[in-house]
């Protein structure tokens, strides 16, 4: 489990797309001092997705990339020097910040517009029916494995607000219009959408047939 409160920005060292042999990607990044908390089998998460580390030497961690991972996130379209967000697991009688982020990306979105506020920033995303059906206002959403908080919801957008230490400490200082980014959505959100959908009765169309159902002549 993560908490969505970036600990570095780390540089992408390689990827190996679709390698011979093997059903996926390897991805090598190079996390600096983070590197010594990590051992093999450890979850990190790159921009929101929970991988495993799989091997170390010295400040480089290699992660290996399902198909599945390949997909539903960004994570294939990395490059070499790229900057990517690092969190490690939250480990347990730390203080929890942030919200329950656990990696597990939802879907994809698009920057549709930065506004710059001072040192502060508005950014709207182009989103999915799927997507924003799942996210509120007020509530908490991960973006590339940044916690925030969601401003303003649309028919085909949502946007935060991102503060000045969240811009200089993370991937979104240095956003453009038209960047991807991945979209987990609040696991508290799904759980009581889920809870409801069981609860509440499906919407049907209003028929005569229905209406003698309902004792109407």
């Amino acid at each position: 489990m993560f908490t969505g409160l970036i600990e570095s920005v780390c540089q992408v060292s390689s990827l190996q797309l679709w390698l011979p042999g093997r059903d996926g990607a390897l991805l090598q990044i190079n996390l600096g001092k983070l590197a010594r908390q990590v051992k093999v089998g450890d979850s990190v998460a790159i921009n929101g997705v929970c991988l495993t580390a799989s091997a170390l030497a010295e400040s480089l961690v290699r992660f290996d990339l399902s198909q599945e991972t390949l997909s539903k996130s960004t994570l294939g379209k990395l490059r070499q020097g790229w900057a990517v967000n690092v969190e490690l697991a939250l480990k347990a009688g730390e203080r929890f910040g942030g919200h329950i982020v656990q990696g597990h990306v939802d879907g994809i979105a698009k920057i549709k517009a930065i506004q710059k506020k001072g040192n502060f920033a508005d950014i709207s995303f182009a989103a999915g029916t799927e997507l924003l059906d799942e996210i509120l206002p007020k509530a908490a959403v991960a973006v590339d494995g940044i916690s925030l908080t969601v401003a303003d919801i649309g028919k085909d957008f949502f946007s935060v607000a991102v503060i000045p230490v969240t811009l200089a400490k993370t991937t979104l200082g240095q956003a453009k219009v038209g960047d991807e980014v991945n979209i987990e959505t609040d696991i508290i959100g799904k759980m009581v959408k889920k809870q409801l959908r069981k609860i509440l009765p499906l919407p049907t169309s209003l028929t005569a047939d229905k209406l003698r159902q309902l004792g109407f002549a």
